[in-house]
């Protein structure tokens, strides 16, 4: 039987430039920063998906190959992966995603807007560490106890 590695992400602080957030994986010993859209009710497009645990499992697309969240309610093609801003861009702020999530080594601004830096880098080595590998993701709130 295969092992399902385990994925931590705690949601630290929302604005409307975005979600900041720290994930971890604690039986590979890698940690980083999140950035996700703003809550926005799951909308497609322009929120974050529900707290919650989700299976995860590597997507190769001519685009990119990368981690996918799966069973995510109402919602469909949420990936990790790399980038610098997830605001809601109805309120002018820029995005590189919809509804999906960025990581990198840290956080910081970019031309006035809050963003995850050094992101190719870090999605590259967690997807090296995570090789292909079986994994669920349990996302939380800050405060919140995971199960």
């Amino acid at each position: 039987m295969e092992k399902t590695i385990t994925t931590y992400l705690t949601r630290l602080r929302q604005t409307d430039q975005g979600t900041e957030g720290f994930l971890t994986v604690p039986a590979l010993g890698f940690a980083c920063f999140t950035l996700e859209l703003p809550w926005r009710e799951n909308r497609p497009c322009v929120s974050s998906i529900p707290p919650g645990t989700y299976s995860m499992a590597w997507r190769v697309t001519r685009r990119r190959s990368t981690y996918h969240i799966r069973n995510v309610p109402k919602r469909s093609y949420i990936l990790i992966h790399s980038g610098n801003y997830a605001g809601d861009i109805h309120k002018g702020f820029k995005t590189h995603v919809e509804g999906c999530v960025l990581l990198g080594k840290r956080m910081g601004w970019l031309n006035g807007q809050r963003a995850v830096l050094v992101s190719r880098s870090t999605v590259r080595q967690f997807n090296k560490l995570m090789a292909g590998q079986n994994a669920r993701i349990i996302i939380t709130e800050a405060g919140e106890a995971s199960t």
